[in-house]
């Protein structure tokens, strides 16, 4: 029988063979993999589970593929600002997450990031294709924007855009859970991802967030699951941010919106300004 970290390696080909789940970070296979093995099933098990779970907080998020290299021809395309941001909507509607963000997406940013001051960084953790919304972010000229995800076919696509719009950042691949950013921002986004990052690990939450090094953090949860089941969404996650928050010295602003809802923390405890 091979040795444990022989299957491990077996587990981790096996998963990346798939053409659903080759571009996405091989460190998040190996720690979901690990934790599967440890259970001491099969390899052939242990390889479904772990592309279930990788089901559960990527894939069931893509809406449609993407041609990446035809997006960004589109982008470079773009005569005007008002065309950049429609192509940049049509593109954010291939991910669920922005695209559930897309009818509130005029107020979302402006609203929850009105009081937030100065802000010369942004680290974007499970990003998706949330860069794409920056133009829509009140933050001045010259912000650094960082970003993280676990596919990187999407992390090359995002860099791409980022050097195409003079936004100074970087987008990379990273299991954001066993390896969290460390450089510090005065601003992390963390848009609906905490509830993914539980279902890979329970406690993630709040590991993350005691990781982060920022001044100001905006948690959202969905108001709705993907099949649109809307029933008790909102109370669950209160109360899951309010677990969350107890015992921290945070000072919160919450915002609801049709589709989402939303928390403005600054992580010094001191007031969030604003209406």
């Amino acid at each position: 029988m091979p040795e444990t970290t022989d299957l491990l390696d077996l587990l981790v080909d096996d998963v990346a063979a798939s053409a659903k789940y080759r571009n996405v970070s091989q460190d998040l296979i190996r720690a979901i993999g690990a934790q599967e093995l440890a259970k001491g099933v099969s390899r052939k098990t242990a390889v479904k589970a772990t592309k279930s779970k990788l089901h559960q907080v990527g894939a069931a998020y893509q809406v449609r593929s993407v041609n990446f290299a035809q997006a960004l021809e589109r982008l470079q395309a773009a005569a005007s600002a008002a065309e950049w941001q429609h192509v940049c909507r049509d593109i954010m509607g291939a991910h669920a997450s922005t695209r559930e963000r897309l009818p509130i997406l005029d107020q979302f940013f402006a609203t929850c990031l009105e009081s937030v001051a100065p802000v010369q960084s942004v680290i974007d953790i499970a990003c998706g294709l949330n860069p794409l919304a920056r133009s829509w972010m009140p933050l001045p000229d010259g912000v650094t924007y960082r970003a993280y995800d676990i596919y990187a076919d999407m992390m090359q696509f995002l860099q791409d855009y980022l050097d195409l719009a003079h936004i100074e950042g970087r987008a990379e691949v990273r299991d954001v859970i066993h390896n969290p950013p460390r450089e510090a921002a005065d601003l992390v986004l963390l848009l609906k991802t905490l509830p993914c990052l539980e279902q890979i690990e329970k406690g993630a939450s709040a590991r993350l967030v005691d990781a982060l090094r920022a001044r100001y953090l905006l948690i959202s949860y969905p108001v709705s699951s993907l099949s649109g089941r809307k029933k008790g969404m909102v109370a669950t996650y209160d109360a899951q941010f309010a677990t969350l928050s107890a015992d921290r010295n945070w000072v919160t602003r919450r915002f609801v919106f049709e589709t989402e809802l939303a928390f403005l923390v600054d992580t010094q405890g001191n007031h969030v300004t604003g209406n």
